[in-house]
């Protein structure tokens, strides 16, 4: 357990040690116990509700604004705000 423990760098009190290794060893075996479960004739699922996504209408809900805030930029071409390189 100090080994996991230094590997996460997490501090552990001596004390604490056999608690948390019963709770890791627990962790595992549930685990193991989950993989050991057949699971080749159950098809994968996307929501255990099979429930479907509303979606909205995709239309304009906002005026184009763009002239009005280009018009504050130091830098247009195009209908795009030109920025400084950063990365060389």
């Amino acid at each position: 357990m100090e080994r996991i423990a230094h590997l996460a760098r997490l501090q552990i009190d001596e004390s604490d040690i056999p608690s948390y290794t019963e709770n890791l060893s627990s962790i595992l075996n549930l685990i193991d116990q989950m993989q050991q479960t057949d699971t080749s004739g159950v098809e994968p699922l996307a929501n255990p509700l099979d429930a479907v996504l509303r979606l909205r209408e995709d239309v304009v809900s906002e005026v184009n604004q763009r002239a009005a805030l280009q018009s504050v930029s130091p830098a247009v071409e195009e209908g795009l705000f030109l920025v400084p390189k950063v990365i060389e």
